[in-house]
């Protein structure tokens, strides 16, 4: 599954377009990484515990996205964003969207393979 933040992507050209997709993912921290967030943001710097919570969201927001786009029947997504809010004080909400089409490779009639 090709996945590009952009409408188009090189070398291919847009059989179909299928519409919306998307992956949301809701997670909070546990109370241990929050109390040690919490010790290091007095300090200042990155937060590691929370910078590889959303790096592992996002992974998995995407992947939902990927899923939902297979069953729709594309072999591709474009214009892929993110977005992301905070739900109470504890939980992160990271929604992975975009468009689900279906492609070919220019020149080429079979389709990239899904």
């Amino acid at each position: 599954m090709l996945v590009a933040t952009t409408e188009n992507i090189p070398g291919y050209r847009r059989t179909k377009t299928l519409g919306q997709v998307f992956g949301v993912v809701v997670r909070s921290r546990g109370l241990g990484g929050n109390i040690v967030a919490s010790l290091r943001s007095l300090v200042g710097g990155e937060i590691h515990e929370y910078t590889q919570l959303l790096e592992e969201t996002r992974r998995q927001a995407v992947d939902r996205l990927v899923r939902n786009a297979t069953a729709m029947g594309a072999n591709a997504v474009v214009m892929m964003r993110f977005d992301s809010s905070e739900i109470g004080q504890t939980m992160s909400e990271i929604v992975a969207y975009g468009t689900a089409v279906v492609i070919e490779q220019e020149g080429f009639p079979c389709s990239v393979a899904a």
